[in-house]
């Protein structure tokens, strides 16, 4: 998984997977667009007037799993605000 940021345009993507087929990109709001391939793979997620969707704490992201409630924290080196 990868996240980018398009400073210029405001825009963030999520990369779940490289894309290996076509996909179709759905609008769900004003400001998420995900793309998906025919057969409803998921590929990315697309957040629009990003810097008000993701607001890290502290130039981090903090992942964490819902079953045991472990948190990883990986430091960013920009601030999306």
């Amino acid at each position: 998984m990868e996240i980018s940021y398009d400073k210029k345009y405001n825009i963030a993507y999520v990369n779940i997977q490289e894309k290996i087929s076509k996909v179709q990109t759905i609008t769900l709001s004003d400001e998420v667009n995900i793309d998906i391939s025919p057969v409803c793979k998921l590929y990315g997620i697309e957040l629009l007037n990003a810097n008000n969707q993701l607001k890290p704490t502290d130039n981090e992201l903090v992942f964490k799993d819902t079953v045991t409630g472990k948190k990883t924290r990986i430091p960013i080196g920009i601030s999306l605000l």
